[in-house]
């Protein structure tokens, strides 16, 4: 049976603390904007993607809409039995449009480093307030082939056995974590991951990579050691060469800024492209030393991202809590970039609530004006949502929502590009 978007009124989903995820259907789900409960809408929910996860949070009660009465409540354990609310972590290539609701007991810890989206039941399925941005199907997990990969682990493993980088990204990035950019190296397909960089001159409240004293555990290990400019070069130009839609990118999860080893990167691009002409050569980055992009564009580098929570200065310093560098030094970072002809990308960290203030967004728009943007990546910002809002303590104003926010910059910029993914710039 199906029907129109109209009528979707999905129900609150709950867990017993056990991971036994069940829906209560006399309770409608609801979102959080910000700090504010909200209805949302039938056309905001879609199924579930492929690839997204269901997690219960603990120290918390689940909040949904009575139906009967229509009123906001939470929902306390009764009879002994645990009830814990439950939120999405949506796959990649989406971006959420709320995050879920619950109330948090008073000793609660804070959540690990996800983006907690509301998610609800209805029809047989699980429904999520997110919108695809990316139609690239690069993460898409249904096209993980796995004996695919541990064959191509093993022969990647034999011709490079010397190489340190090559080991990293096969037996830590795609073996022990199964990160989606290590994941396609091994399938030799699209983007590959370049980690170089142990240290970083940025302390970001969500570093996944490194947290200290936080309470919250780190997602995952950061590179232990620097390869060199031949180890690098030795793996990405292979890669550059057969891979289809190929793009090499320094900036990853599981390091620290790549920026700090200017030396590298310049040699490393160099001898990339005395080797190929191929493929595109991407920058992850905080953007924090503007000489270094110049440097770096000039030897060869094709794009850059530059990561961002906030085109507020305030709140992007309080989230980066940067070393040594400037907001102001960011945005040369992106004026060099555009001058030398380069392309550049936000990865704009949306959080519902925050992004979409109306303050926020003349912000990010004064930016994607001024310096003529390519395009702007919404990720979704991995936090606990109450820690986030918490730390940045940003005005009490409501956002617009982050879908209309989205379809506002499709209208008023029209050559501004919308993704997920850092782009393959060739033919």
């Amino acid at each position: 049976m199906t029907h129109s978007n109209n009528q979707i009124s999905p129900s609150l989903v709950v867990s017993d603390g056990k991971g036994n995820v069940t829906d209560m259907e006399n309770y409608r789900a609801i979102g959080v904007s910000g700090e504010r409960i909200l209805e949302i809408q039938p056309d905001e929910w879609i199924p579930l993607p492929d690839g997204s996860q269901l997690m219960e949070l603990p120290g918390r009660l689940p909040v949904g809409i009575d139906r009967q009465t229509g009123e906001i409540v939470t929902l306390e354990e009764s009879d002994g039995e645990k009830l814990l609310p439950v939120a999405a972590f949506v796959a990649p290539a989406y971006t959420i449009g709320y995050h879920a609701a619950w109330e948090r007991r008073p000793d609660a810890p804070w959540l690990s480093l996800y983006a907690y989206c509301a998610v609800g039941w209805y029809d047989g399925k699980f429904y999520v307030p997110a919108t695809r941005i990316d139609p690239d199907i690069r993460q898409d997990p249904l096209l993980v082939n796995r004996p695919q990969i541990e064959r191509s682990a093993k022969k990647l493993s034999k011709k490079y056995p010397n190489n340190r980088l090559a080991a990293h990204l096969i037996n830590n990035c795609a073996l022990t974590y199964g990160c989606p950019a290590a994941l396609n190296y091994l399938l030799n397909r699209w983007e590959m991951p370049l980690p170089t960089s142990r240290a970083c001159n940025a302390n970001c409240l969500g570093c996944i990579s490194l947290q200290k004293d936080s309470g919250v555990c780190a997602a995952q290990f950061r590179i232990d050691f620097t390869p060199t400019a031949n180890e690098i070069i030795e793996i990405a130009v292979p890669h550059l060469e057969t891979a289809p839609l190929p793009v090499v990118s320094f900036g990853q999860g599981c390091e620290g800024e790549p920026l700090m080893n200017p030396d590298l990167l310049i040699q490393t691009v160099k001898g990339i492209r005395q080797k190929t002409s191929k493929g595109t050569i991407n920058l992850n980055t905080n953007a924090s030393k503007p000489g270094v992009v110049r440097q770096l564009r000039i030897a060869g580098l094709d794009s850059m991202r530059v990561s961002m929570n906030s085109a507020r200065r305030n709140f992007y310093e309080k989230y980066y809590k940067p070393t040594n560098y400037s907001y102001d030094d960011v945005l040369e970072s992106i004026s060099v970039m555009k001058e030398l002809n380069g392309f550049v990308s936000i990865n704009l960290f949306v959080f519902p609530g925050f992004t979409d203030q109306p303050e926020e967004i003349a912000a990010v728009e004064d930016l994607i004006g001024k310096y003529d943007i390519d395009l702007i990546q919404w990720r979704n910002l991995n936090i606990d949502p109450e820690w986030y809002w918490e730390t940045m303590n940003p005005p009490d104003e409501e956002g617009i929502g982050i879908r209309n926010m989205i379809e506002r910059f499709g209208k008023t910029y029209p050559n501004l590009r919308h993704g997920y993914f850092n782009p393959y710039l060739g033919n």
